[in-house]
């Protein structure tokens, strides 16, 4: 069964491992896919990782980007911007919390826009 992915933006790449660490616990089948700091792995943000990480969490049920900070968001724009990927929607959560529920969400088999409408009245 194909599910909607998850993409986590971070200026750190550490900070993505980690929650990809806690979905983990509770959600094996979602794509999580990572795109924290810059090319080089420093603190920052990079829109060619987050292009990247789109296309591998794309199981052709669309794409959630879930981001830390201002330039994350940005650059999740401009991605989304250049990827011809149909369903890839930013989410306004906090990014362990809306990350976590939109994998338990993405488990379900929930669309994009069911689990957009569940993080709104979430958060």
């Amino acid at each position: 069964m194909a599910y909607a992915g998850i993409v986590l933006i971070s200026h750190s790449p550490k900070v993505v491992e980690g929650i990809k660490d806690i979905i983990r616990q509770v959600n094996q089948d979602v794509a999580i896919e990572l795109a924290g700091g810059t090319d080089d792995n420093q603190i920052g943000t990079s829109i060619d990782k987050i292009l990247k990480a789109i296309e591998r969490a794309d199981e052709g049920k669309g794409v959630l980007l879930v981001y830390d900070l201002g330039s994350a968001k940005m650059n999740a724009e401009m991605a989304v911007e250049m990827t011809d990927r149909e369903h890839i929607k930013i989410v306004e959560a906090p990014l362990i919390e809306g990350a976590y529920v939109a994998s338990v969400e993405a488990g379900m088999g929930k669309s994009v826009d069911e689990i957009i409408a569940t993080l709104e009245r979430e958060f």
